[in-house]
């Protein structure tokens, strides 16, 4: 209040000068005339003209002298404040940098050392580097046991059962014994298989795998995203000493809503003998680099022969999307539709193939673009035509010795048996890396037919990726009391 009223004093005074300075500027120009007109006048006259001209710029200037106060008067209240800012200003700024600062600067660094502490204490549990290098020396300990079991004789079944988690041990172990619990439920011979089995209008899928969980999860997933689940038909082949372990599982946790299991062994393929295959002859010659049930995928043509085509599907899959559009794919002449995954100078030909060996160099290009397993589109009758298989079991033969590609990879030979004669599939029926890369889009993941944890963090293990791994468990059943009996964290 008090401002305004000094506001309005100010603004009269001002008014009050200016009015002065215009009144003596009219009597100014009042005498500047008369002095003309009276310029013949009396000295006596002029003295008095002269005079009052003199004293009227007298008072001009003093008006204008008091104006010039003013202003000084305004401009020095300004500096006065513009200089009590700036005092202030500095006195802030020196108390910022020696105390405030240095305080805060204090508080600071004991917050980030607390910080590093903790995160030191959890790096464990959140860093991917971390789990790699955990997984890393866990699988180099266990090649060395396998390496000294090798030299040492150790049978195959010991072997095995190092080369599996414990967990998934367990879960087969506990099977097997609800199996021998309550024998008569569950026979020892398969039931006789139903027609379906071999119906070719049918959509067919093979899996191959000892992994009852695992491959629990592909069914599962892949018959709730059918939109007609009781057209999906799942042969799953394992080995001999889990089959009553799968018999056991699916006994008690059919395939939902209508879908359709055949379980097999290789004892059922009266074929597969070391006279026919080679694979079967280098196992039984103690090739323990070739992994038999990976391999037998070469023999799908014979071991479904009312098939016209079949879709292979790992066991580290997840399904979210109907796949009956997999048997509209028009295959051309080839015999494989698999996901291309060469980009640049990777996963060409020339990684996966000694192409220092003749045979590999004038059969192949080191530049050709690879293609992964996990959902692959197999004609069947284009296999046969081929002669697929008899070219496969060539390979074989000439790689006895390791040479031409890792035996350990069932890639390599796919890559030569189907040069020439796979197609491309379209990126969003498969989506692959879940198991060793943190950063894929989850808008790729979401729209993807299939996510493929292919890597070495699968899904059931503990180093797997937690942005991944509900992606699987949501498709466990956790209602299996063997599950928490062996252990797993799900």
């Amino acid at each position: 209040m008090a401002g305004a009223r000094a506001s309005a004093r100010r603004r009269v005074a001002l008014a009050a000068v200016i009015t002065l300075i215009l009144l003596a500027s009219v009597s100014f120009l009042l005498s500047a005339t008369a002095t003309s007109s009276a310029a013949a006048a009396s000295p006596a006259s002029r003295l008095a003209i002269v005079q009052r001209h003199a004293e009227d710029h007298a008072a001009v200037l003093a008006a204008y002298t008091a104006h010039a106060r003013h202003l000084s008067a305004a401009s020095a209240s300004q500096t006065d404040a513009f200089l009590s800012i700036s005092s202030r200003l500095s006195a802030l700024a020196a108390r910022l940098s020696v105390s405030t600062v240095a305080a805060l600067e204090k508080e600071i660094k004991a917050q980030v050392k607390r910080a590093r502490s903790l995160a030191g204490g959890a790096k464990e549990a959140f860093d991917t580097q971390s789990k790699t290098q955990k997984l890393s020396d866990t699988v180099f300990a266990v090649g060395q046991q396998l390496l000294r079991a090798r030299r040492a004789g150790v049978l195959n079944s010991r072997i095995a059962a190092w080369s599996t988690p414990k967990s998934l041990h367990c879960l087969a172990m506990r099977l097997l014994e609800a199996r021998l619990a309550n024998a008569s439920a569950i026979p020892d011979e398969a039931p006789v298989a139903p027609p379906q089995l071999a119906d070719p209008s049918l959509y067919h899928y093979a899996v191959f795998s000892d992994n009852v969980l695992a491959v629990s999860v592909v069914v599962a997933s892949a018959a709730r995203a059918a939109a007609e689940p009781s057209r999906h038909v799942f042969h799953v082949v394992t080995a001999p000493m889990y089959l009553p372990a799968f018999r056991v599982w699916f006994a008690r946790r059919p395939p939902p809503l209508g879908a359709h299991v055949q379980l097999l062994s290789v004892s059922d393929f009266p074929f597969l003998n070391a006279t026919y295959s080679p694979v079967l002859r280098q196992v039984e010659d103690g090739n323990r680099d070739v992994a038999l049930l990976d391999y037998l995928r070469f023999y799908l043509p014979e071991m479904f022969p009312a098939l016209r085509r079949v879709v292979l599907l790992e066991d580290d899959v997840v399904v979210q999307r109907d796949l009956a559009g997999l048997w509209r794919v028009d295959m051309g002449a080839n015999v494989n539709a698999a996901l291309h995954t060469c980009f640049g100078g990777f996963r060409r030909y020339g990684k996966y193939l000694n192409f220092s060996e003749p045979v590999v160099r004038e059969s192949f290009s080191d530049r050709a673009c690879a293609w992964s397993y996990g959902v692959n589109v197999f004609d069947l009758q284009a296999w046969r035509r081929e002669q697929c298989t008899e070219q496969f079991h060539r390979f074989m033969e000439m790689n006895e010795n390791g040479t031409l590609w890792d035996p350990t990879s069932v890639l390599p030979v796919g890559l030569m048996t189907f040069y020439g004669k796979t197609k491309p599939l379209d990126k969003s029926w498969h989506v692959m890396g879940l198991g060793y890369n943190p950063h894929i889009r989850p808008e790729d993941i979401r729209g993807a037919a299939v996510i493929h944890f292919n890597g070495n963090m699968k899904p059931w293990l503990d180093v797997a990726f937690n942005q991944y791994k509900h992606l699987w468990t949501k498709y466990v059943d956790t209602e299996m009391e063997f599950l928490t009996l062996c252990n797993f964290g799900l």
